[in-house]
């Protein structure tokens, strides 16, 4: 059995280990395939052996072996989160051959919301093409599990409500309130969540936003006119609702009253 969770952590740790390519070049419109991984700066190819997640960038002390460049803690934090996960989701989860495709879903879910999270954060992007596949998982997914109307309404008021009140602000301040990225996330996770679901990761996300704003705006980390990636909270409430749908539940219930 320890061999089973090395095995699934270290699986996950190779996945991570992809996802840091499509981190850094998805948003460049880069071949997530060729060429082979190189050091931005010196362009030293890198060996398979300097290539082994987490551990070799242990071994190299976080530099580039050739001209001692740092290396970003981004590419061992994405890949030890991605092993955890796999280890969370499929080493803890499984549980029969019949839940292996739920299992694998809920993984693949978390590694695009974990590329998408970082992606908005360093480049103010939420991709087209990870939106899609995330509707598509969704679509896939509730093609078993919900009704084409619940799928649809989610969809509908995910897309429409965010578009309508970036469309009235537009008009009145003449500024763009929300980025067209925001607006398709929220329609594909409508998908999932149904119209109710998306109304609360509409609420819930915009509050958490606009408190962790102010906090950030009073400890001077932003200032006031700096614009502040939106997608890592709908993704943080999205996260709970769809791998702890209780305790949103519980919350609303407890504190909000519905």
């Amino acid at each position: 059995m320890i061999e089973f969770y090395f095995l699934t952590f270290y699986f996950g740790a190779i996945i991570g280990s992809f996802l840091n390519v499509v981190i850094l070049r998805l948003p460049e419109s880069k071949s997530v395939v060729t060429p082979r991984s190189s050091c931005p700066v010196c362009h030293h190819m890198i060996p398979w052996y300097e290539n082994i997640p987490i551990v070799s960038f242990l071994f190299l002390r976080g530099k580039c072996s050739q001209c001692k460049t740092k290396i970003s803690w981004q590419y061992p934090l994405v890949e030890l989160i991605t092993a955890l996960a796999a280890l969370f989701f499929i080493g803890f989860g499984y549980s029969g051959l019949s839940s292996l495709t739920v299992i694998f879903f809920k993984f693949t879910i978390f590694c695009l919301f974990l590329t998408h999270f970082i992606i908005d954060i360093k480049h103010y992007l939420l991709l087209d093409v990870l939106n899609l596949y995330l509707a598509g998982l969704f679509l896939f997914y509730g093609f078993f599990y919900h009704s084409f109307i619940f799928m649809g309404l989610g969809a509908a008021i995910g897309g429409g409500i965010p578009y309508l009140v970036t469309w009235l602000f537009y008009k009145l301040r003449g500024k763009i309130g929300l980025g067209g990225g925001d607006i398709k996330l929220w329609a594909a996770l409508g998908i999932y969540l149904g119209p109710l679901g998306i109304i609360h990761n509409i609420w819930l996300s915009c509050t958490l936003g606009a408190l962790i704003g102010i906090v950030m705006i009073a400890f001077k980390v932003i200032s006031r006119d700096e614009p502040l990636p939106f997608g890592p909270f709908i993704i943080v409430v999205a996260v709970v609702q769809i791998f702890k749908p209780d305790l949103i539940a519980s919350f609303l219930t407890n504190f909000i009253g519905f």
